[in-house]
């Protein structure tokens, strides 16, 4: 919803100030179709010669991931805390056996199940499960375990940082585009030089709606873009920090409910619960 308020203000107040203060759009609009085939058109061109087609179809997704917002909602977050704190209970009770069949078959798990948006997340599940079948392999050194589960998680985040890098890139070649646009209205204005001024100003006025244009959808379309689907990948890897937080405490010995004060406490303030609502998630699911 930001997108769409923030591409409004940007349009209704740039070309209305450049009316109100007495600029005619008339030649604007006539030029801005040709020299945006020619820009738009050069951008995605380099954008599918700098990346492969997986590489195309993730920058695609990461569009829609902007027009949606991050992945993971405040219940999210409630949720995947509950699920560490019910997994670290029974180890702490029952030993790591008793977690074995939920372990090896997660979507058949009834403690995986009460999670369902957790348990859709392909990376979510194997970073929890690997790390349990990496404690059944007697692989409890808590500064090791977690530097190996922080590279699985900075691995991940890599990969999926990958479109909004290559958005990144087009937005920064974007005003060059519309310099060579604007250079070829200018070999097409002095092939036309024996006109009158007034043709001539206004083959002009249209060579340089390619630089115009190049700049404005760099600075005020394509990088705001990239700039939001980043604040959003850094914000959804957050969810995985509580995994390794949660684990890594578990594995200090630490009781589960101190176990998930600790992730809770570095979550980000957007999302995070306070103490009261995890201590009735806890009680609730003791209850149960």
């Amino acid at each position: 919803m930001t997108l769409f308020i923030g591409i409004a203000m940007v349009f209704g107040l740039l070309f209305g100030g450049f009316i109100l203060s007495g600029g005619k759009l008339d030649i604007v609009l006539h030029a801005m179709p040709y020299e945006g085939m020619m820009i738009v058109g050069a951008a995605l061109g380099a954008f599918v010669i700098a990346n492969s087609m997986h590489g195309v179809k993730k920058a695609g997704k990461g569009f829609l991931k902007v027009i949606k917002g991050p992945k993971w909602k405040a219940k999210d977050y409630i949720d995947l805390l509950t699920l560490m704190y019910e997994l670290s209970r029974i180890y702490r009770t029952k030993g790591i056996l008793a977690l074995d069949d939920h372990i090896e078959r997660p979507k058949e798990s009834e403690i995986f199940q009460r999670y369902p948006r957790v348990l859709a997340d392909h990376f979510a599940i194997d970073l929890i499960t690997d790390s349990f079948r990496m404690l059944a392999m007697q692989f409890d050194d808590r500064f090791d375990t977690e530097e190996v589960i922080n590279r699985k998680i900075q691995k991940h985040h890599k990969e999926a940082m990958t479109p909004a890098d290559a958005i990144q890139v087009m937005a920064d070649g974007l005003p060059a585009i519309g310099i060579v646009a604007a250079v070829l209205g200018i070999i097409k204005t002095m092939s036309s030089i024996d006109q009158p001024p007034e043709v001539l100003g206004g083959m002009i006025g249209g060579a340089l709606v390619g630089t115009f244009l190049g700049v404005f959808l760099s600075y005020c379309i394509v990088q705001p873009i990239a700039g939001r689907l980043k604040h959003i990948e850094h914000e959804d890897v957050a969810f995985y920090h509580i995994i390794r937080d949660v684990f890594v405490a578990m594995i200090a010995d630490h009781p589960p409910n101190v176990c998930v004060e600790i992730a809770r406490g570095v979550m980000p303030s957007g999302v995070q619960p306070d103490f009261e609502t995890m201590e009735t998630a806890q009680k609730q699911l003791a209850a149960a």
